[in-house]
């Protein structure tokens, strides 16, 4: 026992009268020393206190408590609004805090018709007890006299006098009655009567919420579940950090609740139109999407701010918590086996909007541009349009997958042309794809009037691939770039410009778009253009335009991963709510096995088409020594007569030549025609000294 002592001594039987066992015991001077009973005491109390059923317990003790006095509040204000002009008074100051001064003037004739009224009523009073009286004593009067006639009455009937008082009599029986049940019920009333006053003053304070945050149930003060209610709008508003809008909502009698439009349930969340007071622009609100939604107890990405018709006025969508993070229903596609398209006047299922609606695209006619980040869903978007539309025998597709794994190969036997890998050499064959693609539609063009053509959809994905490749031809004009001897550039430009006249459209795909990977003349020729989840809003602009990211489109707010399949369009070709210029679509999500489903059952609409897998080439020439070719000695030559013979020489390479395709392979060589006499000719030495430097440079890169 440490340095305590302890003496035992023990007893022999019979024990003497002084022998004993004894045990001493000395305390450890290093031993804690006991701790009070008060310390004790007063730790138990703070368990107690900051105990979690305690802090429940009071907490509702004097929430409930606090909504008497929260609803005893907002009566008294009511009482107060229905006995005075308060009302009018403050709509007044609120319509004057907004700028709209015709709005306050007629709350201020009213609030005066109000007063005169009130003037004439109180008025009216000064002679109501004096006519009170006038009428009681008639009345009374009157109801003596029926009750005395109907005891006539009765007493002729019995030939009883005593019947002419029965009635007079019953009368003052009744009213004793009705006395004995006023005396016997007005004890407890006056008991009961302040405990349903308080109950009633309870059920206010309680619909409303009338207490402090700290005293309101955790999921409340957690915000988890919030209802979205005018002052809460409001209150997230006068917080935003506008200084001009939170000084208008104090200045508003009505604490903002004018700016308010109804608030609309809108799909999975709810919908208001939101007027702001003059000196507030909605760009300001805009750029304070992420607070509004702080203080709306909400994510990011679950408010969109968008710009309506009305003038000054901002239009909020607000999910319900959690809402966007629960995935959408199956495609139509997928569940209605029988789902044929009409590519003139049907509309693709795309998927749904924010409200819940379903969201249709119509494709008549209309070029797609479809970018965003890498893994967003890009493919599987642009192909669950290409489904639907194959379910159309009439469509016919060019088809163009630079990532090459496989994500279009269930096409394979619906494509005429089906192009998949990444290398330079398969940009070569889309390239020609697409040049194909323009000889078609010039084709078309100069067919006679009223010919109708089936729809060509010429379509590639990761198109940025085709963009950025360095290589070129022999003529050395680059397949990549955008520059006006750029390949596939111009050959999708040329389809932008003429393709939809004659229904060959160009639908393309495109990851993180910048000015090098997709050109802007490329980019604003798509009628429809969409955009999953981007890095900046510079992106945003380029993928939809300055005007759909001005009215609130805003993909570079999506949430990489998250919003997998998650859309912003600009397009005519959907519906839009009246104001915004874009709308945000969930997309559906459709799997390689059903999107391979689906492919048989457009197969099993057509008589059979077979696939190829690369272009044809025809016979390899050389444009510009063919040139030379049929130039011969002559020093000049004129265009007119170059042309005729290079047709001469190979109708199938130069048959469709015009003057621009002559000038653009001179131009490139260094061999510029030229105007002589008049006439633009074609000049023999300049073809030998263009030759001969090609030769040159030929000679040059094979050394090095």
């Amino acid at each position: 026992m440490g340095d305590n002592v302890v003496h035992l001594r023990k007893n022999t039987d019979p024990p003497p009268a002084d022998n004993v066992t004894t045990l001493t015991v000395v305390p450890d001077p290093s031993a804690p020393a006991p701790v009070p009973l008060w310390v004790r005491s007063g730790r138990a109390v703070k368990r107690l206190a900051t105990d979690e059923r305690t802090t429940t317990a009071a907490r509702a003790v004097a929430r409930h408590s606090l909504y008497v006095v929260g609803g005893a509040r907002i009566v008294a204000r009511r009482t107060w609004d229905g006995r005075t002009a308060a009302r009018y008074e403050r709509y007044m100051r609120t319509a004057e805090a907004a700028g709209n001064m015709e709005a306050a003037a007629e709350w201020e004739e009213r609030g005066q018709r109000y007063r005169e009224a009130r003037h004439r009523r109180r008025m009216d009073l000064l002679h109501s007890p004096l006519d009170a009286a006038k009428s009681v004593a008639v009345g009374t009067g009157m109801s003596i006299g029926v009750l005395v006639a109907l005891g006539v009455v009765m007493a002729i009937n019995t030939g009883r006098v005593g019947e002419v008082i029965t009635p007079l009599s019953a009368t003052i029986d009744f009213i004793a009655l009705l006395i004995r049940i006023v005396q016997v019920v007005w004890g407890p009333a006056l008991t009961i009567g302040p405990f349903l006053a308080l109950l009633a003053l309870w059920g206010v304070g309680r619909h409303q919420q009338a207490a402090p945050l700290w005293a309101l149930p955790a999921n409340v003060r957690n915000g988890e579940g919030e209802p979205i209610t005018p002052s809460i709008v409001v209150k997230a508003l006068r917080d935003l950090g506008v200084p001009a809008l939170a000084r208008a909502i104090k200045e508003m009698g009505d604490a903002g609740a004018s700016m308010l439009g109804p608030i609309r349930i809108a799909g999975c969340g709810v919908e208001v139109d939101v007027t702001l007071p003059s000196g507030v622009s909605t760009n300001e609100v805009q750029s304070k999407r992420r607070k509004l939604a702080e203080n709306l107890t909400r994510h990011e990405h679950e408010v969109f701010i968008t710009i309506p018709q009305a003038a000054r006025t901002v239009r909020l969508w607000i999910a319900d918590s959690g809402a966007l993070d629960e995935p959408i229903g199956p495609s139509p596609l997928v569940t209605d086996d029988t789902m044929t398209a009409d590519y003139t006047k049907g509309k693709a299922p795309w998927g749904q909007d924010l409200r819940g609606d379903a969201a249709s695209l119509s494709l008549y006619q209309r070029h797609l541009l479809i970018t965003g980040l890498s893994n967003q869903g890009k493919t599987v978007a642009l192909r669950s349009l290409a489904l639907w539309l194959s379910l159309d025998k009439s469509v016919q597709f060019l088809m163009g997958d630079l990532k090459g794994v496989g994500d279009w190969a269930m096409f394979d036997g619906l494509a005429t042309t089906l192009i998949q890998g990444p290398t330079d050499e398969h940009v070569i064959q889309v390239t020609e794809m697409v040049e194909s693609a323009v000889d078609e539609m010039n084709r078309r063009i100069q067919a006679p009037p009223g010919t109708v053509f089936p729809p060509l959809i010429v379509l590639v994905d990761e198109a940025q691939v085709a963009f950025m490749c360095p290589a070129k031809d022999t003529e050395k004009r680059p397949y990549g770039g955008s520059k006006a001897n750029s390949r596939y550039f111009m050959a999708v430009r040329k389809i932008h410009n003429q393709g939809r006249a004659v229904n060959v459209l160009m639908w393309q795909g495109t990851q993180d778009p910048t000015n090098e990977n997709l050109p802007k003349l490329v980019r604003e020729g798509a009628h429809t253009r969409a955009s999953l989840a981007l890095g900046t809003e510079s992106q945003a602009r380029m993928a939809l335009g300055d005007k759909a990211v001005d009215g609130g489109a805003a993909p570079n707010l999506l949430r990489p991963g998250l919003d997998r399949g998650t859309l912003v369009v600009a397009s005519d070709g959907i519906t839009i709510p009246a104001g915004p210029s874009s709308i945000t679509v969930r997309t559906h999500y459709i799997d390689d096995d059903d999107a391979e489903a689906i492919t048989d059952r457009a197969k099993a609409l057509r008589d059979g088409v077979t696939t190829l897998h690369a272009i044809e080439r025809g016979e390899e020439h050389d444009p510009l020594g063919d040139i030379a070719a049929v130039v011969g000695n002559a020093p000049r030559v004129r265009t007119k007569d170059v042309l005729a013979r290079l047709a001469a020489r190979n109708a199938d390479a130069y048959g469709g030549w015009s003057f621009i395709d002559l000038k653009r392979v001179l131009d490139d060589a260094g061999a510029e025609p030229y105007k002589s006499d008049g006439v633009m000719v074609v000049s023999r030495d300049r073809l030998t000294r263009a030759l001969a430097n090609r030769d040159d440079e030929g000679s040059a890169s094979a050394d090095g």
